[in-house]
This record gives structure tokens, sequence and C-alpha cells, in this order.
């Protein structure tokens, strides 16, 4: 059986009135009364059995029963703070496990990780890419960013931002002989799919255009092989926001048209509600969010062409 201890409060009380000689100083430090320390000290007193300090002439002398217990006192709570800062500062930094899907991992964060680690040196990031949701009950992760509707019970969901779905293409072909002045000049081109055809009829028939014709082109399954498909020129894409943010702000993409279909599905950013204000997750979630947040004010202030 664990024996009984003195009330924390107590022993602050009895080592700030030592080291200060001094009630009135001690509540100063403490933020509270001069009564209520000399309350906290004779209760001290009482529960030991022992007297503590002398009170002569307006002045605090402590005992050699109060001086031997101070090195003890001093010794825990010495202890008790160098835990709390270890703790605290391993909450902040070590090693911080994000899972994400590649293709997130592959077309928006690996541009930007440099960025973070620059940043904040005391976290040790670890990137595992993969297909799957993670269990965060069994697997080491604290935080992943997943595609969906942020509908996921027991996890906290953070938006990582709105997303719209457009075409995209190499810069070359708009300066090829081949016009895209309109919708229907996209036949011109092959047209890259992402596991089918249905985002181009769709697309299309938001333009005003036949989409049901729409049957040319490869169809690829991942979404960072259409975008890369699209910057090397091999056709135009449909792409969302985030996945074609970094290479749209760089040059390597840009909008044929302006018309674009709001997603319902998008990024969001999940950890156990239990960490989610773990500093080193509040830290990169909160980075997550900035980075997205510029991206969404470069692209408005660089536009599309009008269709």
């Amino acid at each position: 059986m664990r024996p009984r201890l003195p009330p924390l409060n107590a022993l602050k009380a009895f080592e700030a009135a030592a080291r200060h000689e001094s009630f009135t100083r001690a509540a100063e430090e403490l933020c509270v009364t001069q009564g209520a320390v000399s309350h906290q000290v004779k209760a001290l007193e009482a529960e030991l059995a022992l007297k503590l300090f002398n009170r002569e002439r307006q002045r605090l002398i402590i005992t050699e029963a109060g001086r031997e217990y101070l090195a003890v006192v001093r010794d825990a709570l010495d202890r008790i703070a160098i835990g709390t800062d270890r703790l605290l500062q391993r909450q902040n930094s070590g090693v911080l496990t994000v899972s994400t899907s590649p293709d997130f991992a592959a077309k928006w964060l690996v541009h930007r990780l440099g960025h973070f680690v620059e940043a904040h040196t005391g976290i040790d990031l670890r990137v595992s890419a993969t297909l799957h949701h993670v269990d965060f009950a069994r697997e080491d992760v604290d935080l992943a960013v997943r595609h969906g509707d942020g509908n996921w019970p027991g996890l906290d969901a953070v938006r990582l931002s709105p997303e719209q779905l457009f075409a995209v293409c190499s810069p070359k072909l708009l300066s090829s002989r081949k016009r895209l002045a309109r919708p229907a000049d996209l036949l011109k081109f092959p047209l890259i799919h992402m596991d089918s055809r249905a985002e181009w009829t769709s697309w299309l028939q938001e333009a005003g255009f036949d989409g049901e014709a729409v049957t040319h082109g490869p169809v690829l399954n991942r979404a960072s092989m259409v975008i890369d498909a699209a910057i090397n020129g091999q056709g135009i894409a449909l792409a969302r926001t985030t996945l074609a943010a970094w290479d749209l702000l760089n040059g390597r993409l840009v909008r044929p048209f302006a018309l674009s279909l709001p997603l319902k599905k998008t990024y969001w950013i999940v950890c156990p509600k239990a960490t989610a204000n773990l500093p080193k997750i509040v830290t990169f979630r909160d980075w997550l969010l900035a980075e997205a947040a510029r991206d969404l004010r470069q692209l408005q202030k660089k536009g599309g062409r009008k269709t």
C-alpha cells in the first residue's frame, strides 16, 4: 500500500516560505494570501507532528527538523519539475509519424517537407504513404491525411481545404497549332482519365458539351499518374485543387478553362480525439492548414482562362 503523502500545496507553501524566510513573500510568489500560506504550513506541521519554523521578532526561522525536511521536499519538487519538462518536451517534439495516401504524399506533401523540417528541428517527422486507413489503436501513427467526407467516428477531423475539379494541361499544348478556345476543342487532344470516363463526362456536360461522346484517351488508376501525364504533354486531364496546386503554381500545369466542379470529398487531417491537442500534432496540423491556405490564395491570384 502506498504511504500517505502530505498535500502538494502544503509542501509548496513550506518550500517557498523556507526559501524566502517569509510567509508574505511566499504568498506573493504562489499568488495566494499570507494567511493561506501560514495555514498550509501549520497543517503540515500538525500532520508531521514537527515544528518546521520558529517565529522570532517577526522573522521566520527554520528549525533543524525543517531544514532536514526541506532538502527532501526540494529534491522531490525538482524531480517533479524536471520530469514535467521532459514530458512536455516529448509531447512537443520527438518522433511524429504521419500516414497519407501515395498521391497526396507525392503531389503535395513531399514538395513542402523541407519548409517544415527547417522550421521545427525538434520534431523527427516520419511519413508513411499507404492506401489503407490506419488503425490508430494498433499502429504507431500520430496523425493521418485522409480523403473522404470527414465522417470518421471517434477521430478528430479537420478539413485541409475546399476543393474543385478542373481541366489542366501542359503549357506546351496551349502553344501548339491546335487551339483551345472552347470545351469542344478538348476533343482535339487525348483526354487522360482517372479510373473511368465519368468525371470528364460530367465536366463537359457542365460546360454545355455532349460529354457522352468522350471515349478516347488512356484510363489511369492513380491521380498522381494522371497529373504527371498531363505535365508531360500527353493530353488534358481533370485534377483536384490540392493535388494540382504545386504544379500550377510552378508553371508545369495551366488551366485552359476556368470552369470547375465543386467536390464533396476532400482531404482531412485526422487523429484520435485524445491526442488532438498534443503540441507536436497541433504544430503539424497548423502547418498543413497554413500551407493549404497559402496555395488557395496564390491560385486565386493566378486564376484561370475563361471558357
